[in-house]
């Protein structure tokens, strides 16, 4: 586990100790030490969070190195574009600081509910699934999906329909937990490889082990711009049972912080309520106005499945 401090005038990272210590203390213990690795809090914490937050003028904040949403670059920093609107928003909300965990995709939740660290900047889909675990932010980023393969697409693969009418012949890689992953289940696609991240998605089929990796469109774009063995299909958005899956992610909160949340999303209609503001933020990892979410879509809508 990874930690950036971003937004000071100091910034450095530091590896998880407390493996070794959690051994030899009891379960109470451990949840307190798991929480000051992270720099969070335990979800028992008294107080409102916000209010600590802004008290102690930081934020920590967990990513899953999904780019452009969220990652840590070659020079230690944060970037990404859900990095970028929570710098702007919690810095209105009197927060200047922020500091990010790195944690596998499927760690992501679950170690919010655990008190691991005070939110999720990952862009994460807003699911019925999800929201029964999490409260999510008013939609933040909307989606398509696309699949990277091999440079010439030798298995000639357009979507996962494409790969759903080839049986076993292709394995699609799958970041676990992903929307993408219980899309190609409800397809029938048996020949799948779980990958932890989204490089190692690209990996899996750089080295062979799968031949195509799906995820949001903006992401493989991303990571495929300078890569001179794969390439990306179209965008498409995938159909279910001949429904459209309308795809949207938000910030991810614990359910108790509903004060957090609500700040949160009065900041976030100053960004997403103006396209100049909103392509401001994130035009420069490859987003566009397709992108912005339209204002009659709601995370209600989303989290009842009724978004379609």
């Amino acid at each position: 586990m990874t930690r950036i401090t971003t937004g000071s005038k100091t910034r450095g990272t530091a590896r998880s100790t407390a493996r070794g210590t959690l051994a030899a203390v009891g379960a109470a213990g451990a949840a307190l030490l798991l929480a000051a690795c992270s720099g969070g809090t335990t979800p028992e914490a008294e107080g409102n969070t916000l209010e600590r937050l802004q008290e102690a003028g930081t934020i920590t904040l967990a990513i899953a190195d999904e780019r452009p949403y969220s990652w840590v670059d070659e020079s230690g920093e944060a970037t990404g574009a859900t990095i970028a609107m929570h710098r702007e928003i919690f810095k209105g909300l009197g927060i200047d600081n922020v500091e990010v965990v790195e944690v596998d995709w499927n760690s992501l939740i679950p170690g919010l509910n655990a008190g691991r660290f005070d939110a999720i900047s990952a862009g994460m889909s807003i699911l019925p699934d999800r929201c029964a675990q999490a409260a999510f932010s008013d939609p933040e980023i909307m989606y398509t999906t696309a699949l990277a393969v091999p440079k010439g697409n030798p298995e000639k693969l357009s979507d996962l329909d494409s790969v759903a009418e080839r049986g076993g012949d292709v394995t699609l890689a799958v970041l676990g937990g992903a929307v993408e992953a219980d899309y190609a289940t409800q397809l029938g696609i048996a020949n799948t490889l779980q990958v932890d991240n989204a490089q190692a998605g690209i990996e899996a089929v750089q080295n062979g082990r799968a031949d195509a990796f799906t995820l949001t469109s903006v992401s493989l774009n991303w990571m495929a711009e300078n890569q001179s063995d794969i390439e990306t299909t179209q965008a498409f958005v995938q159909r279910l049972d001949g429904v459209e899956q309308v795809g949207a992610g938000g910030t991810v909160f614990r359910k108790a912080d509903t004060d957090l949340l609500e700040a949160y999303n009065e900041q976030l209609a100053k960004i997403t309520g103006d396209e100049a503001t909103y392509l401001s933020l994130v035009e420069e990892f490859g987003f566009t106005a397709e992108n912005l979410p339209p204002a009659s879509l709601t995370t209600e809508q989303l989290c009842s499945g009724d978004s379609q």
